[in-house]
């Protein structure tokens, strides 16, 4: 775990802000064992069937690893459009047994017949259609990889036993969900008809699933089966393998992807990103994924502003506002895979650094264009601000010891790059690198395409620590607005008292530069924000928040919320 200036140093006096101050000098204790968990247990997810594959596992011993493999297993069935074993993800996971804060990446790479300029025609960045669905757009698959990582330092049961309640649903039938039978019209109508097994998966006989339709997925299943009986050589290697790298050729635009990169994918432990935010200790995802680092940096920020007296008020907003547009600017500027460009983690979290930062928000009053800064280490990128991401998914599993997992999980797309294999959608998650390699005026781009590379993600599932205790949990999809979406909820939980249920409901803003796209302010709040300099926009195509979060309140009991905005809840075994 990954947990510096685990005091919040003294800051400038920051006069241009009239509000802002330098934090309060604390001592935060960092995640420790846990001895007298009595909280119970839960899962939040966002479908009832897997929410349900969760606490089947929990009610028959399983830990919390185990729980997430099994609402992995069935969320890749019922929402295709969102996750999958074609896909990737990225897991923090709380050990309750020994405190530790593990951080699991299983993002996707880039195959090793991957090029700078693979999105480029006549020197020109091609549509995004047209990029994701050409065989480049898929990256090696890493969900698998972290899930058997994750079971073999925590699993308590079988991989059979996790993946049962998927197996019985596949191979019996299960009633086709609303969000994917809308998402069926959503992708074909923007990238055209499927093709393929996705065609005669998702539109049989040329007419598409309809919410409520009984369908079977016994390639899905085989699958499953065979991972549990062969491990990663089931998946990697063999008829899946075979089968993934088939459908990734196959088409106009074929990929490059192979056998050998597959074979060669290895998700991988790593030091989950840790700093304080006022008495409290949250840990998120690092780089390659910016949404933790984004999210830390706002929350360096707003640490210098009394938000608890501002509750959901519109100088509350402001502030929220401001510090989040801070922060995407230096995360479109430095963000990457750090093991193939200098990513200023330190410099871009440093006390003094956000100080800085927090100095240029007025809490009455927005600012102009925000503009990256130069943290300390900085080199010199130019800005990639262009992500799209519309199918992914978060959940949180709470077990009865304590155990701890959140974790967000994405085949990129709708329905990824269109393509299936082996009863999964495959991802189009290279799209998430910048298609040009460099900016306007030569200046390399840190997000550049790059053989074996992790694509830049904004996922950020977060856990946050109370006196070295597991105080919430929190994640959610929504491409580079997870980044707004999830501090929204953090702020709202952590400064405006609120239990999870509503902190996830309230509106969601995303700063990225001008206007801030919101949905559902209320008319008051709106026009007070608009009075302040705020251009507030309505919310345009995109994947939309689906957050999933669990607390522990006040009297020690569980409270989970579940994004009204999907079809998850949250429920206790």
């Amino acid at each position: 775990m990954r947990l510096t200036h685990l005091s919040c140093l003294a800051a400038l006096v920051l006069a241009a802000c009239g509000e802002a101050a330098a934090p309060p000098s604390v001592t935060v204790e960092k995640p420790h064992p846990v001895t007298d968990w009595k909280a119970g247990a839960m899962v939040a997810a966002a479908n009832p069937m897997a929410v349900e594959a969760g606490l089947e596992v929990l009610r028959k011993g399983g830990s919390a690893v185990d729980a997430a493999l099994a609402v992995q297993a069935v969320l890749g069935l019922v929402e295709p459009q969102s996750s999958g074993l074609g896909g990737g993800a990225f897991l923090i996971h709380f050990d309750a047994r020994t405190g530790a804060v593990t951080a699991y990446d299983g993002r996707e790479t880039a195959p090793a017949g991957a090029r700078p300029d693979m999105f480029l025609i006549d020197g020109q960045p091609m549509s995004f259609p047209q990029a994701v669905t050409s065989g480049d757009s898929v990256g090696t698959p890493g969900l698998v990889s972290l899930l058997l990582l994750a079971h073999a330092d925590h699993g308590k049961l079988t991989l059979a036993d996790d993946f049962a309640p998927a197996v019985t649903l596949a191979a019996s039938g299960f009633p086709v969900p609303r969000r994917m039978a809308a998402a069926i019209g959503m992708a074909s109508g923007f990238y055209g008809p499927f093709t393929g097994e996705t065609a005669a998966y998702l539109t049989p006989g040329g007419t598409p699933l309809a919410p409520g339709q009984t369908i079977t997925n016994p390639a899905y299943a085989d699958t499953l089966n065979r991972i549990a009986a062969e491990g990663a050589k089931g998946f990697y290697e063999g008829p899946v393998a075979d089968a993934m790298v088939a459908a990734v050729h196959a088409g106009n635009r074929p990929g490059t992807l192979s056998l050998q990169d597959l074979k060669a994918y290895k998700a991988r432990k790593m030091e989950a990103l840790c700093r304080p935010y006022r008495v409290l200790v949250v840990c998120s995802m690092g780089p390659p994924s910016s949404g933790g680092l984004a999210i830390l940096s706002a929350l360096g920020m707003l640490g210098h502003f009394d938000l608890a007296a501002h509750r959901n008020d519109a100088t509350g907003w402001n502030i929220l506002i401001e510090a989040e547009r801070l922060a995407y600017a230096d995360r479109d500027k430095y963000a990457a895979d750090d093991a193939f460009v200098p990513v200023p983690v330190d410099g871009l979290l440093d006390p003094a650094y956000l100080a800085g930062r927090a100095a240029l928000i007025d809490p009455g009053k927005a600012m102009g264009e925000a503009i990256a800064g130069t943290p300390p280490g900085a080199p010199k990128w130019a800005a990639n601000p262009v992500d799209f991401s519309h199918g992914t998914s978060h959940f949180v599993v709470v077990d009865g010891q304590g155990n701890v997992v959140s974790m967000t999980t994405t085949v990129e797309g709708i329905y990824g790059s269109q393509r299936m294999a082996a009863g999964f959608i495959l991802n189009n998650q290279m799209t998430d690198f910048s298609f040009a390699p460099a900016g306007p005026d030569g200046t390399p781009i840190a997000n550049a395409v790059a053989p074996g590379k992790r694509p830049r993600s904004s996922m950020a599932p977060t856990i946050v620590f109370r006196d070295g205790r597991f105080l919430l949990a929190v994640g959610s999809p929504g491409g580079s607005s997870i980044i707004g979406y999830v501090l929204k909820s953090l702020v709202a939980m952590l400064d405006w008292g609120m239990d999870p249920q509503d902190a996830v409901a309230l509106p969601n803003v995303v700063a990225r530069g001008k206007p801030v796209i919101e949905a559902g302010f209320d008319p008051a709040l709106r026009a007070a924000l608009t009075a302040m300099g705020q251009t507030i926009s309505d919310p345009g195509p995109g994947e939309g928040s689906g957050l999933h979060a669990v607390m522990v309140m006040p009297d020690g009991r569980l409270s989970g919320g579940a994004d009204p905005r999907r079809e998850g809840l949250a429920a206790t075994p």
